[in-house]
């Protein structure tokens, strides 16, 4: 072959590529964005929110029964697993006077011979590999609090609000990265999270275990993202890093932009430690991104149902929190 034509399908071929790295993050999301819905929502909500999974207590048959489904919807999508083991994080917990602790805080075995109770509980981590270095955590918990054979009527805490609404918008935002089919400039993982619930055990972990926690440039966390006081339905809790006030802009934006019928209440905070999974990567200086909706009467009851879901509105919240992940994986700093 002569030698210019050999060399032109080259430079074409370069210059589609430099053309699809200068696309702006906003303009690549296009395509994931359009992928979230409210059917897709409706559809992971019902499904962990049923009896089947027996209220998804952390290391419990149940919580193993969730983790496939999830695993299942991952491998589906093509939406790769982030060890090369596979999707799963096992860590080893023991409970002892009422508190839980898993193998990255304590030596267990002691206290396993002692009699006290334990457990197997996993993590389970998928991503999609970045063109860079850094990286970027999206995580939701996707345990519960089991059975309480001990109540009259409904014995099984579904948990659909707290937090198969959180999972919901992981997959989703998954689901969506895939669909762009551009790879991100940082790696970002997708991190469902067993044994929240009893202390936030399998973030913790992960934060523990985690080869270089300064190389992880934000978390993203969902917990309880579905419902809300009756009396604000459109109340979106927007927790973020007081040192990053470029997150509270974004969301601004778009919400403007894409005409998002979600009403914010922005809490900017130098220290975003709570009852979630953002407060290991906040103790470690990750700066944080934190949706949620708040509380409701059934929080922590067997009642948190699916059918009393706000589908509408948690579409609404993942597509605004997909725009926020694409410029996180990919803006050069914030």
């Amino acid at each position: 072959m002569n030698g210019a034509k050999a060399i032109f399908p080259v430079l074409i071929s370069c210059l589609f590529l430099f053309c699809v790295s200068s696309v702006t993050a906003q303009e690549v999301s296009k395509a994931g964005y359009k992928s979230i819905t409210e059917d897709n929502a409706r559809v992971f909500v019902g499904e962990l929110a049923k009896d089947f999974y027996e209220g998804r207590d952390a290391g419990t048959e149940g919580a193993g029964k969730a983790a496939e489904y999830i695993i299942s919807l991952l491998e589906k999508w093509g939406v790769e697993p982030y060890s090369k083991d596979g999707y799963l994080q096992h860590f080893r917990t023991v409970k002892n006077q009422n508190n839980w602790a898993t193998e990255a805080d304590i030596k267990i075995d002691k206290f396993i011979a002692e009699g006290c109770e334990n457990r197997i509980m996993k993590n389970i981590l998928a991503c999609i590999p970045g063109e860079g270095e850094g990286y970027v955590v999206v995580g939701a918990h996707y345990d519960h609090l089991g059975i309480d054979s001990a109540l009259v009527d409904d014995i099984c805490f579904n948990g659909a609000d707290d937090n198969a609404s959180g999972v919901s918008a992981v997959l989703q935002l998954a689901k969506a990265m895939k669909k762009s089919k551009v790879r991100p400039k940082r790696t970002v993982i997708f991190a469902f999270w067993d044994g929240e619930e009893k202390g936030l055990l399998g973030s913790s972990f992960f934060v523990k275990r985690f080869f270089d926690v300064s190389k992880i440039s934000a978390y993203m966390n969902f917990d309880m993202v579905g419902r809300g006081p009756q009396e604000k339905p459109l109340l979106l809790s927007y927790n973020y890093s007081a040192k990053n006030p470029l997150f509270g802009e974004w969301l601004k934006a778009d919400v403007e932009k894409y005409k998002i019928s979600l009403e914010p209440v922005y809490n900017a905070s130098e220290y975003l430690i709570g009852g979630s999974d953002n407060t290991p990567f906040a103790r470690k200086k990750v700066p944080v991104v934190w949706y949620t909706t708040e509380g409701h009467p059934d929080y922590h009851r067997p009642s948190d149902s699916a059918e009393k879901i706000n589908y509408a509105k948690l579409a609404d919240i993942t597509r605004v929190a997909y725009l926020c992940l694409w410029r996180l994986a990919n803006e050069e700093s914030y």
